[in-house]
């Protein structure tokens, strides 16, 4: 199994198959909009915009204080206008507990938690995945997009 595997609903409602980023390293992200990790959309998009064949995906989550009650237009619109956010982002879901999404418990499943045990700690947390699609990292919500250019680099080589 691998995260090729899932087809997820992208954030203006349509079907995306994360086959589409087969060959391609990935860096899953559980996002908010009001949280005090919120500033870390720059760096993600920096790595976005600096790796080719690197994707970022955004996988905003609603789980950690309420902080991101918007709907997917509102989200989209604040990180389109706040962070110039362009990496793909996904409808809202669940990381923890019996409502995780089957993404989520597979990520957890495959890597040792940062914070929480198995599970997510805060938004932010940070999953990198090989082009294979199988996980290679797991990163706590605290460390920062830049701290990974190493693990990214070695990724993008293997």
């Amino acid at each position: 199994m691998s995260v090729h595997d899932f087809t997820m609903t992208a954030i203006d409602g349509t079907a995306r198959s994360l086959k589409d980023y087969a060959g391609k390293v990935l860096l899953i992200v559980n996002t908010a909009s009001a949280c005090g990790l919120t500033p870390q959309y720059e760096g993600l998009e920096a790595l976005y915009k600096a790796h080719p064949d690197l994707i970022v995906l955004g996988f905003p989550c609603n789980q950690f204080a309420g902080q991101e009650p918007g709907t997917e237009k509102e989200i989209a619109l604040f990180c389109e206008t706040q962070f110039a956010v362009t990496f793909p982002l996904f409808t809202k879901i669940e990381v923890n507990g019996q409502g995780a999404h089957p993404l989520y418990a597979f990520l957890k499943s495959q890597t040792l938690g940062t914070e929480q045990g198995q599970d997510i700690g805060w938004n932010f947390a940070k999953f990198l995945i090989g082009r294979d699609g199988k996980p290679v990292a797991r990163y706590s919500p605290r460390t920062a997009p830049a701290d990974l250019e190493a693990d990214i680099a070695a990724a993008l080589a293997g």
